[in-house]
C-alpha cells in the first residue's frame, strides 16, 4: 500500500486530502504543518510520497524538498500550487520535486498523481508546465550552465531529451520520432543515467537550463 506524507498549514486541507486519499485505499502515514516537521517525519515515517505545499511558516515547501533529497530519502515529493506561485514551480523542480498538481485539483486526479508518482513516475501539469516555461525557464538566470553529461548524448538521445522537455509522453515520442515504444524507454532511461538525473521533471528542467528548447518571449 502506498503510503502518503501530508505536508500543509492548514488542518482542513489536511483532512480533506487524507479523506481522498484513505477512501482511495492509500495509507496516510502522517501530517506536518510546515516544512520542517514535514522532513523531520518523512525521516521517520519513511513514506514513499509527500504531497507538499508549498506556502508555509517555519519552512516552506521548496527547502523542505530539497532537503528531502539531500538526505537521501526515497520519498518522492508531489507539490501543491496555483497559477500565481508559477516561479516556485520551477524552484520545485530545481529542487528535486517529482511533480506538481493545481491546489484546486479533483479528488480522481489527486489519487491518480500520488499513484503515478509513487511508482516512480514524474507528473507534469500540462497547463501549469506551459505556464511555467513561458514565464520563467524562457529566460533562466545566467549562471545556468550547459549540462556536461550532454556531451555523452547521443544525437537520438538529445532529440528524446528536446521531446520529454516539451512535455511529450513516451507514446508521443515514439509517434513523433517513429520507433517504437520500447526503444522510446530505452533512450529515456539512457539520457536519465548519463545525465544523472532523478526522474523526466529534472529532464524537462535541463531540456530548458541547456537552451535545447528554443525560447520565446514571456507575453505580459
Amino acid at each position: 500500500m502506498t503510503r502518503v506524507l501530508l505536508a500543509d498549514d492548514q488542518e482542513l486541507v489536511r483532512a480533506g486530502f487524507r479523506l481522498i486519499l484513505e477512501l482511495a485505499g492509500l495509507d496516510v502515514v502522517g501530517e506536518a504543518g510546515d516544512g520542517a516537521e514535514a522532513v523531520e517525519l518523512a525521516r521517520r515515517l519513511d513514506p514513499d510520497v509527500v504531497l507538499m505545499d508549498v506556502r508555509m511558516p517555519r519552512m516552506d515547501g521548496i527547502e523542505a524538498t530539497r532537503r528531502l533529497g539531500q538526505a537521501g530519502l526515497r520519498a518522492r515529493v508531489l507539490v501543491l500550487t496555483t497559477f500565481d506561485l508559477d516561479q516556485h514551480v520551477y524552484d520545485a523542480l530545481q529542487a528535486g520535486a517529482s511533480g506538481f498538481l493545481l491546489k484546486d485539483v479533483d479528488r480522481d486526479r489527486l489519487v491518480d498523481a500520488v499513484r503515478t508518482v509513487a511508482a516512480g513516475e514524474s507528473l507534469l501539469a500540462p497547463p501549469v508546465l506551459a505556464r511555467l516555461v513561458e514565464h520563467y525557464v524562457a529566460s533562466p538566470p545566467p549562471e545556468l550552465a550547459r549540462p556536461s553529461g550532454l556531451d555523452e548524448l547521443s544525437e537520438r538521445e538529445l532529440e528524446v531529451l528536446r521531446l520529454i522537455g516539451r512535455g511529450m509522453s513516451n507514446a508521443e515520442i515514439a509517434a513523433e520520432l517513429v520507433i517504437s515504444l520500447a526503444t522510446v524507454k530505452t533512450h529515456v532511461r539512457h539520457v536519465l543515467q548519463k545525465l544523472r538525473l532523478r526522474d523526466r521533471v529534472q529532464a524537462v528542467v535541463v531540456a530548458y537550463e541547456s537552451g535545447l528548447i528554443p525560447k520565446t518571449p514571456a507575453r505580459g
